[in-house]
Parts: structure tokens; sequence; C-alpha cells
């Protein structure tokens, strides 16, 4: 990516762009026609699974107000209490509070370049796929990468933190 592209960027994703280079990460940031701001929509905009579709969800932990990533395939729930059991008690993030500790808004919060490093956790259901795609910290941006690339990215554990799926 050359600097003219990369100052044509919004400014969320081009930190996210800096910390994939950052990192050597093979793909930076494509910025799309159509804003993805639900799971939905940015599998039918990329044409993949919804499951393909790393969403990056943030809660508030209530001891010490720090910010929660959990970031799980978009066809799946989180079940706070899980993700409670390894983080301790979390309530609702408003949108202030993500824009706030993460410097994204939401319906583009990236899982890697945080205002704030956030406790994060990545569920191990996106394990299932080779590539999944995740905001790039805009509505309309976007980058692939390898499940495993997250826990690279972001030095998070991959644990079960989803409601169980019915058959």
């Amino acid at each position: 990516m050359c600097g003219a592209e990369f100052k044509a960027l919004p400014e969320g994703v081009q930190r996210v762009a800096a910390a994939l280079q950052a990192h050597g990460h093979p793909h930076m940031p494509r910025m799309l026609d159509d804003a993805a701001r639900t799971a939905q929509q940015a599998a039918d905009v990329l044409g993949i699974l919804v499951g393909q579709v790393a969403k990056s969800i943030i809660f508030r932990r209530k001891s010490d107000d720090a910010a929660v990533l959990v970031i799980t395939s978009g066809d799946r729930r989180v079940d706070e209490k899980k993700v409670e059991a390894h983080v301790g008690k979390i309530g609702r993030a408003d949108a202030g509070f993500v824009k706030e500790r993460t410097g994204f808004s939401i319906g583009g919060v990236s899982p890697i370049a945080h205002a704030t490093p956030p406790v994060t956790l990545i569920d191990q259901d996106l394990l299932r796929f080779e590539v999944v795609w995740a905001a790039a910290g805009h509505p309309h941006g976007v980058f692939p990468l390898h499940p495993t690339d997250l826990e690279r990215l972001t030095g998070a554990p991959v644990v079960d933190v989803v409601q169980e799926v019915s058959a």
C-alpha cells in the first residue's frame, strides 16, 4: 500500500493497516462500496458464509471498567456467562464506551489496533474456517485472515464463549 493510498483511508482503517503491516500480515484492509455493519451485511457484500465474518463484540467489565473484546463467528451468539467465567462480571457497552475505548464506532470495530488494549477472547468456532473476514476500523473496511492469525495479532486465548448451536 503506497503512502497516498494509505492517507486516503479513514483514520481507523489507517491504524488497522499500520498494525497489520507491523505484524507482517499479508493482506491489507479493503474498502467496500457498501457498509458491512452487521455480519449478514458483510457476508452478503463479500459473498461468503455468515460464519466467516469475525465479529468483534465489546463488553464492559464491571470490576474495573475495562473493555472486553469477544471475537466470534458471525453465525454465533456470545454466551455472556461463558465470557464471565474467563474475565469476571460483564455488562453491555454503549456506543460512547465502545468509541472511547476502541477508537472505533460500532459496526466497524476491528479485532486489532484499539485505542486502549482490551481484554480479548477468541471463540473456538472461528477455527472451522480457512479464511475469515474482520472489520478494519470502519463500517466499509474489512480484511481477510486465517483464524489462527487472530491469536498472533491479539495474543488472546481461543476459548468456548458462544451459545450452544441447536441442531
